[in-house]
């Protein structure tokens, strides 16, 4: 399948809120800090009042990192590694990336929809497809890709084992990253080791469980805390960052720390 870049619209770009864009502003002493970019689906996504207590894990991901590094958040809830494209979004991440720079790129939940022509992919062709469009948009801007494997869903089977839920996706990604030579983070492993580790009645803690609603997606507070400080040890562990970069990788993070804004309005 050969792809082009998508032209990026009007409607595109407004749909992406202002405040996850990077900065442009210099800082004091003229010197533009580095801003890792996140593109993704749900799991990662920045969650306004009316979702809460759902939360992206890339709104915790901060915590991790310095100030000097700015996270800017473009994951947004049900896109694929396809939709982001077509709808103009990877444009404008793509517009905005400077070198030296950081695109974190998470997909697959989304890739998985067989039943959904306008966001499904198949993880050996039409995914890795779509992902070098990210890897190879961002090398042209001066800017470092980085592959992350899908978090993992809250699945256990009748013996209390944790049990994989994105087929070969994962597989598709890592070989993606070892033949371009893409740093990756494996997401997907860790998660579904650390909820192995906990087992299936404490992982509830962790995902959006409410009196009304059983998420086994999605996270809560703690959930997001614990999936960032993953993907934080994941780049330091990579070499995409070094130690001045992250903090706070051992110490406990408060779930009163996530906030939820009111959505923008038009």
């Amino acid at each position: 399948m050969s792809l082009s870049r998508r032209q990026v619209t009007a409607a595109a770009v407004s749909a992406v809120p202002l405040a996850f864009a990077a900065t442009q502003t210099a800082h004091a002493g003229g010197r533009r800090p580095r801003t890792l970019y996140i593109a993704g689906d749900s799991t990662a996504a920045q969650k306004y009042a009316d979702a809460a207590p759902e939360t992206g894990w890339g709104m915790a991901l901060p915590f991790f990192l310095r100030k000097e590094l700015e996270v800017a958040n473009h994951a947004v809830n049900g896109r694929s590694s396809k939709s982001f494209v077509d709808e103009g979004r990877l444009d404008v991440v793509l517009g905005a990336i400077r070198p030296g720079d950081f695109l974190l790129i998470q997909f697959a939940h989304n890739d998985e929809k067989a039943e959904d022509p306008t966001r499904h992919t198949e993880p050996w062709t039409t995914y890795q497809d779509h992902l070098r469009l990210y890897v190879d948009g961002a090398r042209a801007r001066g800017a470092r890709p980085v592959l992350a494997t899908p978090v993992e869903r809250r699945r256990f089977d009748a013996q209390g084992d944790a049990v994989p839920s994105h087929g070969e996706y994962p597989a598709a990604m890592r070989a993606l990253a070892r033949r371009e030579g893409v740093a990756l983070l494996d997401v997907q492993a860790l998660s579904l080791a650390l909820w192995q580790r906990l087992g299936a009645e404490a992982t509830k803690a962790y995902f959006n469980w409410t009196a009304t609603e059983q998420d086994n997606t999605h996270f809560n507070p703690p959930g997001a805390i614990a999936v960032a400080r993953l993907v934080a040890r994941e780049l330091l562990r990579e070499r995409v960052l070094a130690h001045r970069d992250v903090r706070r990788l051992d110490e406990e993070i408060p779930g009163s720390w996530i906030s939820w804004p009111e959505p923008a309005t038009a």
